[in-house]
């Protein structure tokens, strides 16, 4: 069986509270041996503490979403900066900009972007970003902290954007909108990236493959993004698997199933 690493998911969130046990094994049936949990919020943090910590192979990350941006306060970048001290996560995240939903305000997006990409550099933890109709604007934040490290989750730009984001070391995630036969730009997008730069994620329970459309996402999916990225590129799953896990593995440092550094 082949092994996989859903590489972005909110398996915390409440939609998985009837059956979360049952969709980790459907997962790890399916060859999903790893997770990356990204919070949204400081209220979103304990319960994704106690959901990575009660399934091997779940892993956390903390953050502040800007979709959430009405619930975050300046403090709570204090907060994070505590967090990352004391529980040790793999990831900062999910953080970054997103200039699709209404009534999100730029400057305070960047002020909290920023922020939690100045305390992944201090703390040597990758950033899990948000770009949504955003990538322009990720970039020349992210070039104002060389050497960051991290993820464009869900990736929806072009080529150039993401050939500049390959160049500052940023690689890319695909999951559910791949897999839709009229994302012609995604799609093409994907047949030409070095096999080094992207990452398989499902975002469950959110954006499920075109076959599970209107129907709760869940990690245990991965598997058909992986057949439609081998399909798109003519490449043998097997090889996308093991290209995509081992990025993972060296983004997030997870090393042979479990963290390179301790919950």
């Amino acid at each position: 069986m082949l092994a996989l690493i859903d590489s972005h998911n909110h398996f915390d969130d409440a939609r998985f509270d009837p059956d979360r046990a049952e969709a980790f094994e459907r997962a790890r049936a399916a060859g999903v041996n790893a997770q990356v949990l990204a919070a949204v919020s400081v209220r979103s943090w304990p319960k994704l503490k106690t959901v990575a910590a009660s399934y091997c192979g779940v892993y956390a990350s903390y953050g502040l979403h800007p979709a959430y941006l009405a619930e975050h306060r300046r403090e709570h970048l204090d907060d994070l900066a505590d967090w990352l001290a004391r529980e040790r996560p793999i990831a900062v995240g999910e953080c970054g900009l997103d200039y699709y939903l209404p009534d999100l305000d730029p400057a305070r997006q960047a002020d909290y972007f920023t922020g939690q990409l100045r305390l992944a550099r201090r703390h040597d933890l990758p950033a899990i970003i948000h770009a949504r109709h955003a990538v322009d604007h990720a970039i020349k934040f992210i070039r104002r902290f060389p050497g960051v490290r991290g993820v464009v989750h869900s990736f929806s730009g072009s080529e150039e954007q993401a050939r500049r984001l390959l160049d500052l070391g940023i690689l890319l995630s695909f999951g559910g909108p791949l897999t839709y036969p009229r994302a012609n730009r995604l799609r093409g997008l994907i047949r030409y990236l070095p096999l080094d730069g992207f990452m398989l994620e499902t975002d469950a329970p959110d954006q499920p493959p075109s076959g599970h459309r209107g129907a709760r996402n869940e990690p245990a999916f991965l598997t058909e993004i992986l057949a439609c990225v081998a399909d798109l590129r003519g490449t043998d799953p097997a090889e996308i698997a093991a290209a995509t896990s081992g990025n993972a593995r060296r983004l997030f440092g997870i090393v042979d199933g479990a963290p390179a550094r301790p919950h």
